[in-house]
């Protein structure tokens, strides 16, 4: 079957060399929106919401958003089961049919987990109210909006198999930017929400809906985008109608389910355990507020290989091994470049980035801040690799890397932690990304993907080492020329600095020795 079969309809999923760019930067572009965005909904509007609510309130309000984030946790790692059973199929015959017959038997799973879920949680949250357990009592309307906002993100989890559908076949970008458009059209409903009614309940209601809405556009969306879910399936495969079947897709979709959770304990989980192994509260603010900009280029790290993990996974399934090796090299080496300059730009600059932003009311603790940073940038060529497996059913790795990871940043947080403080939190992150998700789990992808790993990997750390050094130089140097002081001063060593940027990087504009850069890549 060739290529363009595979991927009928050929428009819609065509994976041309121009295609594949377009793909890319549709999704890279939708991809910075998101982040934006979501840093929007997590401190622009905070003083909007400050404007009417208390700050008790606005607790309130955060624990009820985090709840809700969390429900992403109910998946269970069933999204990328489909993302690689839609791949799977493209080397099949009657991709199509067989496509669609999965479809509809996920999206029945999906069903059935959602009103076993939310039986369950309304059972809960009527006999042990929410407000009780996280402490908000004397809040009025918690225990509602707790409802509404979690009830709310469980109806829209069945999306997630259209969005599979939409990552397998080329679709990256366009069911980013649908969700683009439902966060913004969220934080407008949420504004007029506070503004209008000024209840928890009403906030709630305004962030929710838009999600379901989100979730309604995507099932809607798909049979049109591919008529061929709207088959007559009636002679679909009897595994498809099977409870045996339907079971055994959690026990396959488990080391996917374990790669998530173990990302979402390495960017939650180190905030509680600070807070409780680490008594002096100001050291507790500095790590949380350190950890701000450490997650900041880690998200943005994934949210890069996202769009690249699709594109790798299409040639895996189709066995097109040339090309896959070319965009795995090319691809990690442009995520670790970009790691690399985002850290090399912060760490000369944090420091005062950091008193402007608190106002000299909390230390800024420089050890804590370039481990985290550091350890940022060595990470970054790990997390394609882990994205990468997530899309070619390596589920042994993941379970191994994922979950060794997990146990080593445990065992590493509650020796380091009560000894070192924050200081000891930080080197368990680093540590567990270095042993285990580069040196195992990133090592074994590369070995498997490229003829030369290990001088792909000594390329990697020149070039992170070559642009964090030398960033971190010009920004030294960027600040001893920077006049003024304060405000003043930072935004002159800021400037000073992108200059110095940009002359190094103008020889990138000349074609020829932009082409030989790549070429010079080893994979």
């Amino acid at each position: 079957m060739t290529d363009t079969q595979t991927d009928a309809p050929g428009k819609a999923d065509d994976r041309g060399g121009a295609g594949r760019g377009r793909r890319l930067i549709r999704g890279w572009s939708a991809n910075l929106v998101q982040m934006m965005l979501g840093l929007t909904q997590q401190l622009l509007l905070i003083p909007a919401f400050l404007h009417v609510w208390s700050g008790d309130v606005l607790a309130a309000w955060l624990a009820i958003y985090a709840a809700g984030s969390l429900i992403v946790v109910a998946d269970a790692g069933l999204q990328l089961r489909a993302i690689n059973r839609f791949l799977a199929f493209k080397s099949c015959v009657d991709c199509d049919g067989r496509t669609a017959n999965f479809y509809a038997a996920m999206l029945r799973i999906y069903l059935a987990v959602v009103a076993v879920l939310a039986v369950l949680l309304l059972l809960a949250t009527s006999l042990i109210p929410p407000s009780v357990v996280f402490g908000f009592r004397g809040t009025a309307s918690f225990d509602s909006a707790f409802v509404v906002m979690t009830l709310g993100m469980l109806v829209s989890l069945p999306a997630n198999v259209a969005s599979a559908l939409y990552r397998a076949r080329g679709q990256y970008g366009r069911t980013a930017w649908l969700l683009n458009g439902a966060l913004l059209l969220g934080q407008i409903a949420q504004l007029f929400a506070i503004a209008r009614f000024g209840s928890l309940v009403a906030v709630a209601i305004a962030y929710v809906s838009m999600q379901i809405l989100l979730a309604a556009v995507l099932l809607v969306d798909a049979p049109h985008l591919f008529p061929f879910l709207r088959r007559d399936l009636r002679r679909a495969r009897s595994w498809s109608a099977s409870l045996r079947w339907s079971v055994g897709q959690f026990g396959r979709a488990f080391p996917f389910a374990i790669a998530n959770v173990t990302e979402l304990a390495l960017v939650n989980l180190p905030v509680l355990l600070v807070s409780a192994l680490v008594t002096d509260r100001v050291a507790v603010a500095q790590w949380g507020l350190t950890r701000v900009i450490a997650s900041l280029v880690r998200g943005l790290c994934l949210q890069l290989a996202l769009p690249l993990a699709a594109e790798l996974g299409h040639d895996y399934a189709i066995g097109d091994r040339e090309r896959l090796s070319r965009l795995y090299a090319r691809g990690s080496v442009f995520v670790t470049i970009l790691a690399s300059s985002v850290v090399a730009a912060l760490m000369p600059f944090w420091g005062d980035f950091f008193t402007l932003w608190t106002h000299g009311s909390i230390p800024y603790d420089a050890p804590l801040a370039v481990t985290l940073l550091l350890g940022s940038a060595a990470a970054a060529p790990s997390l394609l690799a882990l994205a990468f497996a997530s899309h070619s059913n390596r589920g042994d790795l993941l379970i191994r890397g994922k979950g060794l990871q997990l146990v080593v940043f445990l065992v590493l947080s509650f020796v380091l932690t009560p000894r070192l403080g924050p200081l000891g939190a930080a080197l368990a992150i680093v540590a567990s990304d270095i042993l285990v998700q580069s040196g195992l789990l990133a090592f074994v992808i590369i070995g498997q993907t490229l003829e030369h790993p290990v001088r792909h990997t000594g390329f990697l750390i020149l070039v992170s080492v070559t642009i964090v050094l030398s960033g971190w130089g010009a920004g030294l140097a960027a600040a001893w020329l920077a006049p003024g002081t304060g405000l003043v001063h930072f935004f002159a060593e800021c400037a000073i600095w992108l200059s110095f940027a940009g002359a190094a990087a103008s020889p990138l504009m000349v074609k020829g020795f932009r082409q030989t850069l790549i070429a010079a890549i080893p994979r």
